[in-house]
């Protein structure tokens, strides 16, 4: 009979391409994971890995038993999810991963109601970018994560997640007070043109968003910061070395010194949602953990969809 823990560790492998990569997400030394698979390929009778350099690919017979493995570690999950939880008392631990912006402004007001509603949830919170954030839910390594996608930026969602809409935040380029925009209602792509920019680090989506409201132009941003805490942006707003565009969703009061102005045409927007895998749906502290998240953000001053 086959081994559902070295089942499992054959899937981790597969899904993170290396013995060490999957011993770190188990939790587990990369020689335990690799006496898994030993006994996995003795229980089989095949071998399921073999040597690429230094690194392991999967045979064949590795990849066909994986596709199995990933199916049946869906149904145990979707079964202890729904027929094994008692849907009136959420429990347990979630592993929940959101931007940094969702952390201060959703997720930080949603743990204090869970613990006050359901203290028997354990929730651990890891601060990522939406891409990677969709990634680890994917792979199992979270069981659920708060994403964004930018009307010019859309976000991946592989076919074995739910996304759910929570609320659409805005982002508003931010000046120094003494700068010649720091009156005004609104402003376009032509007037930010010659601007020094701080930006989060590239590659990030909020970078990408920053880089599409110039598309067709003919120009990119005068990026001279690079760094991924938008406090950071808004004191150096405030020290007049560069502007910013710097979303609504979680951001602290700003100082005297900084105007915060829309950007019209196109509106600089992000829809913010969930994602978790559908063998969840019906799980009773998944459910309760977007409930709590959307009652969050609607508690917001934030646009309506």
């Amino acid at each position: 009979m086959i081994d559902i823990s070295a089942l499992r560790a054959l899937v981790a492998v597969e899904q993170h391409g290396s013995v060490v990569a999957a011993s770190d997400v188990m939790g587990f030394s990369p020689s335990a994971v690799s006496q898994q698979i030993k006994k996995l390929e003795k229980q089989t009778g095949v071998a399921v890995l073999e040597r690429n350099g230094r690194g392991v690919l999967l045979t064949e017979r590795g990849l066909a038993l994986a596709g199995y493995g990933r199916r049946i570690m869906g149904e145990l999950e979707e079964l202890q999810a729904t027929l094994l939880a008692d849907p009136a008392k959420p429990s347990g631990l979630l592993r929940l991963v959101a931007f940094s912006t969702a952390c201060r402004g959703l997720v930080g007001p949603m743990l204090g109601r869970m613990a006050a509603t359901h203290p028997a949830v354990e929730i651990t919170v890891l601060a990522e970018d939406p891409r990677e954030a969709v990634q680890r839910v994917a792979s199992g390594e979270a069981e659920l994560a708060v994403v964004h996608n930018w009307n010019s930026v859309p976000l991946v969602i592989p076919e074995n997640l739910v996304h759910e809409d929570l609320c659409i935040d805005q982002a508003d380029v931010l000046v120094n007070s003494t700068h010649p925009l720091a009156s005004r209602t609104a402003v376009e792509r032509e007037d930010l043109l010659n601007e020094t920019w701080i930006s989060t680090p590239a590659g990030a989506i909020c970078n990408e968003a920053l880089l599409q409201i110039f598309a067709g132009l003919g120009r990119v941003p005068d990026i001279r910061i690079y760094d991924p805490d938008f406090s950071t942006h808004i004191a150096m707003v405030e020290q007049g070395v560069a502007v910013a565009l710097v979303p609504r969703l979680g951001r602290p009061l700003l100082p005297p010194g900084v105007a915060a102005i829309p950007v019209m045409n196109p509106v600089q927007q992000r829809s913010v949602g969930v994602v978790y895998r559908k063998t969840m749906t019906a799980s009773p502290t998944i459910r309760h953990a977007v409930r709590m998240l959307r009652e969050v953000a609607g508690d917001l001053p934030l646009p309506q969809d």
